[in-house]
C-alpha cells in the first residue's frame, strides 16, 4: 500500500486544527486509559493501522494488559471491562457507525449512571477526535512505522 499523499505537508492548518481537538480532549479530565480503550476500538471498527498502531503501543505504556487490548473487539463478551468502560465503549460504537445506529437511546442512557453530562461532552469530542484521525490515515493511506518483521 501507498500513501495517497501527506496531508500534514500539503495543510498544515489542518493538522494543526486536529491537533486542538487532541489537546482538549487530552486536558478534558477523562482518563488516559479510556482514551486510548476508545480510540483503540474505533481504530479497530474504521480498520486504521496507523492509529491502531499508535493506540495499541500508548495504552501498552500507559499500563493497559494484552488481554484487555486483545479482548476490546469482543468487549461485551468479556468480564475485563468496568461498567464505565462499557458504556463508553457502546457509545464509542454506535456514534462510530452513526449511519447505521442513529445513536440509540439505550446507548446514551447507558452513559448517564457513569459520567457526568460534561464527561459525556468530552467522551463525545474524544470519539469525534479519533473518527477524524482515522478517516485522514485511512484515506490518504498513512503508514504506520514498521517496527518489527513477521516472522515466517
Amino acid at each position: 500500500m501507498t500513501t495517497r499523499l501527506n496531508y500534514v505537508a500539503v495543510a498544515p492548518t489542518a493538522l494543526d486544527a486536529m491537533m486542538g481537538l487532541e489537546t482538549a480532549v487530552r486536558e478534558s479530565g477523562l482518563e488516559h486509559s479510556l482514551g486510548e480503550l476508545v480510540k483503540t476500538r474505533a481504530s479497530q471498527m474504521n480498520g486504521c493501522a496507523f492509529c491502531l498502531h499508535m493506540h495499541t503501543q500508548d495504552a501498552r505504556k500507559a499500563g493497559e494488559s494484552e488481554a484487555r487490548l486483545h479482548l476490546l473487539a469482543a468487549w461485551r463478551e468479556s468480564s475485563l471491562y468496568t461498567p464505565r468502560e462499557r458504556a463508553a465503549l457502546a457509545w464509542t460504537e454506535a456514534l462510530t457507525r452513526v449511519g447505521d445506529t442513529g445513536a440509540p437511546d439505550a446507548d446514551y442512557e447507558a452513559l448517564e449512571p457513569h459520567f457526568s453530562e460534561t464527561e459525556i461532552v468530552w467522551l463525545t469530542m474524544l470519539i469525534v477526535t479519533i473518527n477524524g484521525w482515522n478517516r485522514l490515515a485511512v484515506g490518504f493511506r498513512s503508514q504506520h512505522p514498521r517496527a518489527w518483521k513477521a516472522a515466517a
